[in-house]
């Protein structure tokens, strides 16, 4: 049966190539939404149709249907390096927060993944800050002609802390995050009467969809001031699109509570909690299916379209696997009996 947890069969450069691939798929099929959150967070959503699919009608019309992918290239490009330093950063944060024993807290786990991904975001938060401009931009008449363009003209035009406008909502937006993931985790095992070392493969897929939607309705006013900072620029017309004219993160706060009221913080939460069941049911299929396409390369399954397990053991790691493999080739095969296991068969 397939699983989420983190596969000893598979190689580090292997793990980082299924999720970005299933990250990349995702991210594509469920841009349009993606598209409708930004232009409903920033403003650009005007009159009586603000629906979630107000927003990409309105594009589809105005500039092609291309258009409801801008910003796509970018989201995906940043996904190897936002994984990369990720794990790099999440791996430290265990490290620090183990006890003496090695042993390590469910908070403190969740707050190290917290840390980690905001670590990473901080680190490519220039690409983010360009997703948006990208994605507020008129393709008919583009302010930026692609992403190196955009990262060239915004350096250029508004200096090096433009490219880091609202990063500070990141580190914000990271503690209501944090207790939302708590909260889910702790009441899992209320809302399914079991324990959790006992869910199903669709109870671990529903608790990570009720994660994400808890976590980023209570993170979503961050969110919403942080885009409307990134698309705020002299340089673009109407000032970036942005509904609202402010000085600062708090500014801003105070002026969408004033022109819209509270539920102004979160203007595009419909359509942003359209996508999270596709995205990740997207990404956990095309993770799974890239998995078992490196199992099969490794040896460790019959065939990539299934998980009939080969007669080795499956508990030696790819590196060990490897060397084995090496060994036999020499010639001596006589204790090749000794070294695989043939519970398997």
């Amino acid at each position: 049966m397939a699983t989420w947890r983190r596969d000893g069969r598979l190689t580090g450069s292997q793990r980082l190539l299924c999720a970005g691939l299933a990250g990349a798929l995702s991210l594509s099929l469920t841009a349009p939404l993606e598209l409708a959150t930004v232009l409903a967070q920033v403003g650009v959503v005007r009159g009586r149709a603000r629906g979630p699919w107000a927003a990409g009608l309105r594009v589809w019309r105005t500039e092609g249907p291309r258009a409801l992918w801008k910003g796509n290239a970018v989201a995906c490009l940043r996904l190897f390096p936002c994984s990369a330093v990720q794990l790099a950063a999440y791996r430290k944060f265990v490290v620090l927060f183990m006890d003496d024993l090695g042993h390590i807290s469910q908070w403190s786990s969740i707050m190290a993944g917290s840390l980690a991904g905001m670590v990473s975001t901080i680190v490519t938060y220039p690409t983010d800050l360009i997703k948006t401009r990208l994605i507020v931009q008129n393709m008919l008449e583009p302010s930026y002609r692609g992403i190196l363009h955009a990262f060239s003209t915004i350096y250029q035009q508004e200096g090096f802390l433009a490219l880091y406008r609202g990063v500070s909502l990141t580190v914000l937006g990271a503690l209501p995050f944090s207790a939302g993931s708590l909260l889910v985790y702790m009441n899992l095992e209320k809302i399914w009467n079991g324990p959790r070392d006992r869910f199903s493969l669709f109870q671990n897929f529903a608790n990570v969809c009720l994660a994400a939607a808890v976590t980023q309705t209570l993170s979503f006013p961050f969110d919403t001031v942080k885009r409307k900072m990134q698309a705020q620029s002299p340089y673009l017309p109407h000032g970036g699109g942005v509904d609202v004219h402010f000085s600062g993160a708090m500014d801003c706060f105070r002026q969408i509570v004033k022109a819209q009221g509270v539920l102004g913080l979160w203007n595009g939460l419909a359509a942003n909690l359209l996508k999270i069941v596709p995205y990740f049911g997207v990404m956990f299929g095309t993770f799974e299916f890239c998995k078992r396409i490196c199992l099969y390369q490794n040896g460790y399954i019959m065939s990539p379209l299934s998980y009939k397990l080969t007669g080795v053991d499956q508990s030696l790691k790819p590196q060990e696997f490897g060397e084995l493999n090496k060994f036999f080739k020499t010639g001596q095969l006589k204790s090749k009996n000794q070294l695989f296991k043939t519970e398997w068969n």
